[in-house]
């Protein structure tokens, strides 16, 4: 939940929504080019994001080695990409290479439609594999049926976000209280603030944060056989195995204790946000897309932790760089692709807060934008990713939202809860499997 999806939805409506046109777009496993002096790029990022600036970057390097070719660059909103994607792939008139979703229902769709090029190929050859592995590699490779996590490889994606803990340290250092480094050092925080009168968590029922800190805490007492179950398949779920259990469990304990607002079940994250920057609460669990918006307007002092005690975290590499199978360029879209992994390229993700995948932390001058990325990177040396909660099946943000909200009202049982959860799970799960 974004969670990735909902940063990338703001990223996206900051930049120009022009009409969607194009031209060109294939690689690794398709055809030879047809026009190679021309390559057409599709984003939507703002020209002031850390990933703005770096595609600029890539496109300058790109211009410069390439100087018979014209690039053409097409901002489009993710809405209108997300939308029109398959209508607009299934013709020849298509981009070179394309900004997009990762996950069964978007990227994963388009490779089974036979929409986008494999890459697989590209990605041995240009070392892509050894870059991106484990679960950061996880978003880029689908099967037959478009479920993520095997496969061939049909996107690339070149940075990333996560879920952490957000902390007001002017708020931690009145009560003399230290960064918590285990889930029970943070239950013990959160009963400090509490018997101050404080509530610790801000919170938002209506949309995605509570989501993911219940699948925070799922994390805390799981595994990564249950994280590729849940997620991948690989087995069945049973939503009153020991970790659901415990986590739904503990998530209603925090409510019964009042470490979450009791009127929290009708909050957006946007409230969330706010009530975080002006000091209301001393902590927010949610994702680095929050990041900029905090240095920009937070006038405490603040920082950012990984959610403590987990070996695994909410949260996944970033959108893909695809080819579409009709694309007139495919070999140049592979170069400006493979461009966009260099260390320059990622450098610049560095230094603006970009989460890079293959970057230098060392470069970061600014002290809190270095210690999001070297949280970030440690996820990753620890191959950490677990994606979202809703990411298994269609239409299941909804259900999650709905679940926890009941707990937040008091209306269910967190055994309730779970079986909520685990039917909208089953369902949609055969639905993918037997489409």
């Amino acid at each position: 939940m974004r969670h990735q999806r909902t940063m990338t939805v703001v990223a996206a409506a900051m930049a120009g929504a022009l009409a969607l046109a194009g031209c060109t777009g294939q690689t690794g496993g398709g055809g030879g080019d047809t026009d190679d002096s021309t390559l057409t790029i599709w984003h939507y990022e703002n020209d002031d994001s850390a990933m703005g600036q770096a595609w600029a970057e890539a496109i300058k390097i790109f211009e410069e080695e390439n100087p018979d070719v014209t690039v053409e660059l097409e901002k489009q909103t993710f809405e209108q990409i997300q939308k029109n994607a398959k209508i607009v792939l299934t013709g020849d008139d298509v981009p070179d290479v394309m900004e997009f979703n990762k996950g069964n229902a978007t990227a994963g769709q388009l490779a089974a439609q036979g929409l986008l090029t494999p890459l697989t190929d590209a990605a041995t050859e240009r070392g892509w594999d050894e870059k991106l592995t484990g679960s950061l590699a996880t978003t880029a490779t689908y099967d037959e049926q478009g479920l993520m996590g095997s496969g061939e490889w049909y996107g690339v994606p070149n940075y990333g976000e996560f879920v952490g803990v957000y902390y007001n340290k002017d708020m931690f250092d009145e009560l003399g209280l230290e960064q918590p480094t285990t889930l029970d050092e943070l239950e013990d925080v959160l009963a400090a603030f509490k018997k101050e009168g404080i509530t610790p968590l801000a919170e938002a029922g209506a949309e995605y944060p509570l989501g993911q800190l219940w699948y925070e805490l799922v994390l805390a007492y799981g595994d990564r056989t249950l994280v590729d179950d849940y997620q991948l398949f690989a087995n069945d779920v049973d939503f009153h195995n020991d970790a659901m259990t415990q986590a739904t469990e503990k998530l209603d304990e925090w409510i019964e204790k009042g470490y979450i607002a009791s009127d929290s079940a009708a909050l957006t994250a946007e409230d969330m946000g706010v009530s975080f920057i002006d000091g209301t609460y001393p902590m927010m669990v949610s994702g680095s897309w929050w990041f900029g918006r905090l240095a920009a307007e937070t006038e405490a002092d603040w920082g950012q932790f990984n959610f403590p005690g987990n070996d695994l975290h909410t949260g996944s590499s970033g959108n893909l760089w695809v080819i579409p199978t009709n694309a007139d360029s495919p070999s140049l879209a592979e170069e400006f692709i493979d461009i966009t992994l260099r260390l320059e390229v990622q450098n610049i993700l560095a230094s603006e807060g970009g989460l890079p995948v293959a970057g230098d932390a060392s470069v970061i001058e600014d002290e809190r934008t270095r210690e999001l990325t070297e949280n970030f990177q440690a996820i990753l040396d620890a191959d950490g990713l677990a994606f979202y909660p809703d990411w298994p099946v269609a239409g299941y943000y909804d259900v999650i939202v709905s679940e926890l909200q009941s707990l937040v009202n008091r209306s269910k049982t967190p055994d309730e809860v779970l079986d909520g959860l685990q039917s909208s799970y089953d369902e949609g799960k055969a639905d993918l499997l037997d489409g």
